[in-house]
Formats: structure tokens, sequence, C-alpha cells
């Protein structure tokens, strides 16, 4: 079976020919210079309005960081998740060295919610598959699928700064039983819960927002929030 998978994977690569997801070079999931393009430290981000905790970015919106997350969330692509979810894991090692979150055991990484039928559309959660790929490389850090986005709220990216901020006013919430399912740590009691919270890209900082109050009348505690990208 094994020797089957292989031929058909070795099948597959010459009909779809694989392609860098960030630059869409030949050859690799992640060409050399795409990666050295992620190797950047996390940094402080700042909003014109307060957030609840402390946010660091893994670098700017760039073209690159474009089109890894689109890759990973419009189309599916799977290789690429595991690839960002060795950076975040980097990156949260390098938080817990430089003191900024705690180290050791009892960190639980929280993706920010998205919408069941995108999560079901796109074959999962892309941020909660990025966290997962993430724990594995981090003795004692979970994943907690825990926060739910209200059917109500609208697509943030049709909507000005201050229609997404009136938007995601209450439209996340705490759930015990976690959102999609799949195999994550759904704790019943958050209370005393070191969390980082993780997404994709950081806007205007409403939906980090939310979903910050929403841990917080968990009893979490919130020590940040971690981002690929600042836009």
């Amino acid at each position: 079976m094994q020797g089957l998978s292989a031929r058909t994977w070795a099948f597959g690569e010459l009909l779809v020919p694989r392609q860098c997801a960030g630059c869409f070079g030949p050859g690799e999931v992640l060409c050399v210079q795409c990666r050295r393009h992620l190797r950047q430290v996390p940094y402080p981000v700042d909003r014109p309005r307060p957030l609840g905790a402390p946010v660091w970015a893994l670098g700017a919106y760039s073209e690159v960081r474009r089109n890894l997350i689109v890759a990973m969330k419009e189309h599916d692509n799977r290789a690429v998740r595991a690839h960002a979810g060795a950076v975040l894991a980097a990156a949260i090692s390098f938080l817990q060295a430089r003191g900024d979150i705690p180290a050791g055991l009892g960190l639980d990484l929280v993706p920010a919610p998205t919408r069941v039928r995108s999560a079901r559309k796109r074959g999962g959660d892309p941020v909660a598959a990025l966290c997962h790929h993430a724990a594995v490389r981090l003795p004692g850090v979970e994943v907690a699928e825990c926060l739910v986005l209200a059917g109500s709220a609208a697509d943030q990216s049709t909507l000005t700064g201050e229609g997404r901020w009136a938007n995601m006013h209450g439209a996340v919430r705490f759930s015990p039983s976690g959102s999609h399912g799949g195999g994550a740590h759904h704790p019943h009691d958050m209370r005393g819960h070191n969390v980082l919270l993780v997404d994709d890209v950081i806007t205007t900082g409403a939906t980090v927002a939310a979903a910050i109050a929403a841990l917080r009348t968990s009893g979490a505690l919130v020590c940040g929030v971690l981002v690929l990208a600042d836009a």
C-alpha cells in the first residue's frame, strides 16, 4: 500500500506540478526565499482602540503572506498549513523564552472563531489546523477550540472599520463544546487557563477584541494574541 501511495503521489506531481504557495515558483510547498521571508521575529501590534491583551504579528501583510493565507484558507493547501504551523510554533517558543507569555505546561492555543459553514467548505478550520500543527511541536501546549461566531455576523471584509466593530459587538461567545469538532481539546472550565489567541490576519482588531472579551467571560487568562500577518 505504501508503494502504491508513493506512485499515486508521484503521478499526481506529474499531472499537477507542485508550486510555492508564497510566490508560485515551481518545485516546493514553500521555496527557500519565501521561508526566509517568514523568519521574522514577532513584534507588538497596536490599534487605535484597546484590544484587551498584547498582540504580536509575525510580519506585515505582504504578498507572500497573503498568498500563503489564501492557499491555506481558500485552496485547502494542507501541506502549507504544516509549514505555517512550524513557523507559529517557533514564534511561540520565542515569546516564551523572552518572557512575554507563560512557558512550560498549561498553555492553550485558541483559534479565532470562524463560521461553521466556512470551515466545512474549507475542509476544516485552517487557523485551528495551524494551532494543531504548532502544538505538536510544543510540550505542554494544547489547542482549545472554544469560540463560536454568531451566525448573524456579517462578512467582515465587506464592512468599513467602524462597521467591523459594530458587527463584532457581542458576536463571539465562549462554547465549552467547541465549534467544529475534530479531536481538539474542548475544556468545560477555562477558569485560570493561560490562553494565547491565534488568528491569520489582524486588520481593525474588532474580531480579536471580541474574542478576548468572550474568553475573559469564561475565566481564562488571556496572555496575548499571535497573528500571521498585520494588515
